[in-house]
């Protein structure tokens, strides 16, 4: 819809993938008002190909798109380092589901973001049990030779039971029975292929001692509640990480807003080590939007807590607090306001 004007072809269709690969420079440059060319990482000769030819005119546009993150910017860093703009499409945020307002909150906990399950109607388990065996029977072993996989399933599942905690490599360890760097290797894939992300600690120095260990975040919430056997709305509600799988959602739909805007991610948390800690902090020009994140239904005045000793640390570099929870009563303010996460952005 985006690029309407331009040719598109889909090289997981191996008929076009083969009519593209018999003449790769021909097929491009019968292209003259712009191509889209779907999963581009089933074809890795057209990478150079592409650098031949916006090199010869560079007035060429294309839009290369694939679900292998790895394998696309294995492409992309070997061919056209310096020829390219990056976007990274994460799964839906809450503003593009129209049906969100009317939703239960644990239902879109539970249902995630990913457009099979929202575009086609497909149930969220169905969709999160074939994309999850698909990952791993396919992209982790191009990225890594996992000699046994029922270790790395089991790691991933234990990284859902620790979604919004910090991540510490040698507990997992001892937990999976592998070594250190091995834990340290299999996290790297699973950011490497988006599973995962680790959100950063707040770390300017204000004579405080700052936690300096990063916490642990899913790219779909979705297939978090999948890897923790959740499998409704129901078990949701009922599960003792509901709190944390609420976060979880509230935090990455902050990092779609900056993505889907071209930016790169601002985002941090602070804890010091008297524990007290703010969920999701947003610096910009060394100013700082504070957000605590409660999945609680009604507004307690307990909640700006640790908003308040913020500003007692950073004072007039703390633009605004807010806490976002899952009430319906709202208050747009500055300092102190409070919002329900659908209307965050």
């Amino acid at each position: 819809m985006t690029f309407e004007d331009y040719d598109y072809v889909n090289l997981e269709d191996e008929e076009s993938r083969e009519m593209v690969r018999q003449d790769i420079k021909g097929y491009l440059q019968s292209h003259t008002k712009g191509l889209v060319i779907d999963e581009a990482h089933r074809l890795p000769e057209l990478f150079s190909a592409l650098q031949i030819s916006t090199d010869e005119d560079d007035t060429r546009r294309y839009v290369l798109s694939g679900s292998s993150n790895w394998l696309m910017m294995q492409n992309i860093s070997q061919s056209l380092a310096g020829r390219v703009a990056l976007l990274r499409l994460l799964p839906l945020s809450i503003a593009e589901i129209s049906s969100a307002d009317n939703m239960s909150t644990d239902a879109l906990i539970h249902n995630g973001f990913y457009p099979a399950v929202w575009g086609k109607g497909r149930p969220a388990t169905v969709v999160y049990d074939s994309y999850f065996s698909t990952y791993v029977q396919r992209d982790v072993q191009q990225i890594v030779n996992i000699k046994d996989m029922n270790l790395f399933r089991k790691f991933v599942r234990i990284c859902a039971t620790r979604v919004g905690n910090e991540f510490v490599a040698s507990n997992l360890a001892d937990e999976v029975g592998v070594s250190l760097k091995t834990i340290q290797a299999w996290l790297s894939v699973l950011e490497a292929s988006y599973v995962v992300f680790l959100l950063p600690p707040y770390y300017r120095n204000v004579g405080k001692r700052l936690s300096k260990t990063p916490k642990l975040y899913f790219h779909d919430v979705g297939l978090a509640c999948y890897l923790l056997g959740l499998g409704s709305e129901a078990d949701v509600a009922n599960s003792p990480l509901r709190g944390a799988l609420f976060e979880n959602m509230v935090v990455v739909d902050a990092l779609k807003h900056l993505y889907n805007n071209g930016q790169e991610s601002n985002l941090f948390f602070y804890k010091d080590k008297s524990k007290r800690e703010v969920d999701l902090l947003m610096e910009e020009k060394g100013k700082l939007m504070a957000y605590e994140i409660k999945s609680a239904t009604a507004y307690h005045a307990d909640f700006f807590r640790t908003l308040d000793y913020l500003r007692t640390v950073y004072g007039d570099d703390v633009l605004s607090t807010q806490v976002i929870y899952d009430g319906t009563e709202q208050w747009d303010k500055p300092n102190n306001g409070f919002l329900n996460f659908r209307h965050l952005h």
